[in-house]
Formats: structure tokens, C-alpha cells, sequence
């Protein structure tokens, strides 16, 4: 992809201000924790359940691939932003930037305590993208995702998305529906799987749109971002760690489904056409 001009100033880099680093729970009790973060409860309970504390590691100069990471991601957000306040305009509404952080091992946040192994995720309670750099080596070893510049712009889109959620009031209403009490968990899933394939719609629609404007994207980045979407679909993770799937316990997805929703904000550019939640829980 191409690198456009643009640098947004709402990224807060806190790569090498020293952190604890925290050690335990599989990757059930993550991806549990990762559910709870984005519905705006505090994981903490399940993600200190046998975690334990080393001591704080040192400040550090960042390296310059990371400095340079950190413009790419300023980049990113500034191509974000420009593209949602324009289609926010263009639906009569008023958009606000989110938040970007980008930690390594351990910071806090509204939800609670982020750490790496958790992957990027968006914390409503502060409207912040929460991003460790180094899921993107565990997304390529553990998954099978190629990772490239775009992948990692999929995945920051991805996470906006859940911010255009709590800005349109959708978080909102996810979370009233797990608070009542009165749904089952398998349809809490279902509801979970049309919020994430929502954001992988908003994720296409902007990678359209941003791509109208700046002409950012060559031919091989769309397919790196459906090789992406395939990678964390819940039929291959579940597949890669348990060795079975189970349909009922899919929360994000699978992977046909996460491609073809992406695909859908990318071929139509429409942002009227990303409710999920019609197609998905009639």
C-alpha cells in the first residue's frame, strides 16, 4: 500500500515507558476477556485469575522501525478519521476521533488492565484503540494470517468500527442486552457475531472510501485483508487450538462469514448496508 501524507495527532505511544509483564491464562480465557472488554465490562476478574507479576522493566529508547511504525499508524488514523467525518456528514451525524495507544506488555485502561496478549481491541468506556504491535508475529504463527502493512490496516479499521458502534449507540444497546440477563448465551454469540462482522463491514467501507480519495491500496493489499479476516474467523481459531469447531460457541464469526462482510463494505461503499444485526438474527 501507499503511503499517503497525512498524520493524525491522537496517538499516544507508550512503547518503552517501562511496564509490568503480565503471565497466564490460555487463550479461552483472552478471548472471554476480549468479549468482556468490548462490551464495556472490566476483565479483570478472569484475566488476574492465576496471572502473577514480574517486576517493572526499564525505559528504553524506541528503535526506528519502531518510530517508523508508529507514523504508519498515525497515518492510518489520520486516513480513518478523514473518511469517517466525511460519511458521518454525509448521514447528517457528527463524528469524534478515537483514541490510539500503542503499548507493549502491559498499560491501563477504562476497561481495565490491557495487556499483549489480548491483541488490539477498543475500550468503549474511553473510545480508545488499545494495539500491542506484536500480535501481528502471533496473528502470522499462530493463525496463518500473512501479515502485511495492510493487514495491520484491517485490523486498526477493524477496531474503529467498534468505535462508529458506541458513537451510533449499538455498544450501547449490546451491553444493555448482556446486562438484563435475560438472553441465553448462545444468543449473547449470535449478537456478539453480527457486532464484529459489523465492524469488519465498516472495516471495507473505510479501505473503499479512503481508497476513492488517495488512491492508497494496490491490487494484493484487498486479499491480504480477506487472508486476514479468514486468519481470526472462529472456525479456524477454534480449529488451530481445540482441533473441532462448535458453531454455537462462535462469538466473532467464522471465517467465510468475516471475508464476505468485509468484501461487502468494500464492494459497495454504502454505509447503509452494514446492519448485521437484520441479516443475521432474524
Amino acid at each position: 500500500m501507499r503511503w499517503t501524507n497525512d498524520r493524525a495527532d491522537n496517538v499516544d505511544d507508550r512503547r518503552g515507558s517501562g511496564g509490568g509483564m503480565l503471565v497466564g491464562g490460555g487463550l479461552g480465557t483472552l478471548i472471554i476477556a476480549a468479549i468482556i472488554f468490548f462490551l464495556g465490562g472490566d476483565p479483570s476478574a478472569i484475566l488476574n485469575n492465576g496471572v502473577g507479576n514480574t517486576p517493572q522493566t526499564e525505559q528504553r529508547k524506541l528503535t526506528s522501525e519502531e518510530i517508523q511504525v508508529r507514523e504508519f499508524i498515525r497515518m492510518l488514523s489520520a486516513e480513518n478519521n478523514q473518511t469517517w467525518d466525511k460519511i458521518f456528514s454525509e448521514n447528517g451525524m457528527q463524528y469524534r476521533d478515537p483514541k490510539i495507544v500503542l503499548f507493549e506488555n502491559v498499560t491501563q485502561s477504562n476497561c481495565g488492565t490491557a495487556q499483549a496478549a489480548m491483541g488490539p481491541f477498543y475500550c468503549p468506556a474511553d473510545e480508545t484503540v488499545y494495539m500491542d504491535m506484536s500480535f501481528f508475529g502471533e496473528m502470522q504463527q499462530k493463525f496463518g494470517a500473512r501479515v502485511t502493512e495492510f493487514t495491520v490496516a484491517y485490523v486498526l479499521a477493524h477496531e474503529i468500527g467498534h468505535h462508529i458502534q458506541t458513537i451510533l449507540g449499538t455498544t450501547q444497546q449490546v451491553d444493555k442486552m448482556r446486562t438484563r440477563g435475560q438472553y441465553s448465551e448462545a444468543d449473547m454469540n449470535r449478537v456478539s457475531v453480527a457486532t464484529e462482522l459489523q465492524a469488519d463491514f465498516y472495516a471495507g467501507l473505510w479501505a473503499k472510501q479512503t481508497d476513492n480519495r488517495e488512491k492508497f491500496l494496490d491490487p494484493q493489499d484487498i486479499q491480504s485483508a480477506m487472508e486476514a479476516a479468514a486468519a481470526v474467523g472462529d472456525d479456524n481459531i477454534q480449529k488451530r487450538t481445540a482441533g473441532y469447531v462448535n458453531q454455537e460457541a462462535f462469538t466473532h464469526g467464522s471465517s467465510e462469514q468475516r471475508v464476505e462482510w468485509f468484501m461487502k463494505g468494500y464492494s459497495s461503499g454504502d454505509f447503509t448496508q452494514g446492519n448485521t444485526f437484520d441479516q443475521l438474527l432474524k
